[in-house]
């Protein structure tokens, strides 16, 4: 539900990912990614968070004092907008998280949202715009005295060229947290409340906290504490094995390699040992994945991490979330360690199956980022991505070459 494509900027070291003889990963430069928040493409749709960062603060980061009012002024106790009461705010009274914003719930998108949301919850109130973007629209308010988030496929995704495949995740997604419902799994993740499935609508309870990440690749990781805690959910909700029938597998990987070979992202040797592989992966169980696993996609909540946006959650190769984490955790060199040496406690199918994770992984992201118009900071990322492509070849020959 919250995560957002970026573009990065340059630092100066960079983890490497361990061939599968080493004992640790090679130090190597390192790379901060993007400050923007752009919402992205599958994969990338990012999901933008509840929390906003205040404005209007001094130096200090304290709020400056507001002007009183002039002699004589009497502050209004209330006044009607669109049906809703918005309380006039006294001064020096700081604008809470449910101060109405009338503005942006006047917006046409937000108020097609809204009499969607209507039709399933006649109770809620909106109370803020969390993300009105081109593919969804996230609105925070409440029901009764319950906060809850509303999500809604956004009136502009109907010309988009995804369309048919944004409403297919958002069917993917209600289902999903219809079947959380009857099979509660082992994370913490937003409650149900109401769902429309044909006309895209999504309801689910608030859950308080902060995402561990505003950007699809961060700029400041979060610190080792809170890696070790997200990394555990991830882990956690990967050993959870549900029945085989609720959940269905999310990456046609032989697809997907052709895919990225007949654009020349692969090579001909490249695809090759993908294929050899995945030939040797064939009896391998998979494993339930988030499938976007971004840490914009988690909120550190005070009861621990909170998984978000379920659009691409099934079976995968086991490492797939792994593999998510790897690639946008490019500025800390201690979590892609941790993250390489959990993926190879498996065993040798496991490390085989993170591979083949990554690269494919690594070639999305080069696809969405390596586009015409790219600014500088973009340009380094970039480069970045092909530098951790490079190391993630060279790891698939290493590990074909011991088979």
């Amino acid at each position: 539900m919250y995560s957002s494509a970026t573009t990065p900027t340059p630092t100066a070291t960079r983890a490497a990912l361990r061939p599968p003889t080493a004992a640790a990963g090679r130090p190597g430069p390192k790379q901060v990614p993007p400050t923007s928040r752009p919402a992205a493409p599958r994969g990338t749709e990012g999901r933008s968070t509840d929390t906003l960062v205040p404005v209007g603060r001094t130096a200090l980061g304290l709020r400056g004092p507001e002007a009183a009012p002039p002699a004589g002024h009497r502050l209004p106790l209330a006044r009607q907008i669109d049906g809703q009461v918005l309380r006039a705010r006294r001064p020096g009274q700081p604008a809470g998280p449910e101060r109405i914003d009338p503005a942006a719930l006047q917006t046409p998108a937000v108020r097609a949202a809204l009499a969607g949301v209507a039709r399933i919850c006649p109770a809620f109130t909106p109370r803020q715009v969390l993300r009105e973007g081109s593919r969804h629209i996230l609105v925070a308010g409440t029901i009764g005295r319950a906060p809850v988030v509303a999500k809604c496929l956004a009136p502009q995704a109907v010309r988009s060229e995804y369309f048919e495949q944004l409403v297919a995740d958002f069917h993917h997604e209600v289902a999903v947290y219809r079947a959380f419902v009857r099979h509660r799994p082992p994370v913490r993740l937003p409650r149900l409340v109401a769902a429309d499935h044909d006309r895209c609508v999504l309801v689910m309870e608030r859950v308080p906290g902060r995402p561990a990440a505003r950007e699809r690749h961060p700029v400041n990781a979060p610190t080792p504490g809170e890696v070790r805690a997200l990394l555990g959910a991830v882990r956690t909700l990967n050993l959870w094995r549900p029945p085989s029938d609720v959940f269905r597998p999310r990456l046609d990987y032989q697809l997907e390699i052709a895919r990225y070979h007949s654009v020349g992202q692969l090579t001909d040797r490249d695809a090759g040992d993908l294929r050899g592989l995945l030939h040797g992966l064939g009896h391998t169980p998979l494993q339930l994945c988030h499938g976007d696993a971004l840490l914009s996609n988690m909120l550190l909540a005070p009861s621990g991490p909170v998984l978000v946006d379920w659009e691409q959650a099934g079976w995968y190769l086991p490492g797939y979330d792994l593999a998510v984490l790897w690639s946008v955790l490019s500025g800390d060199t201690a979590a892609r360690r941790q993250i390489s040496q959990l993926a190879q406690s498996g065993g040798t199918m496991a490390r085989d199956a993170f591979l083949v994770n990554l690269v494919l992984v690594l070639m999305r992201e080069i696809r969405l980022y390596d586009v015409p118009g790219a600014g500088e900071e973009q340009r380094i990322m970039i480069r970045r991505l092909y530098d951790d492509a490079a190391l993630a070849r060279r790891a698939v020959r290493a590990a074909v070459g011991t088979r």
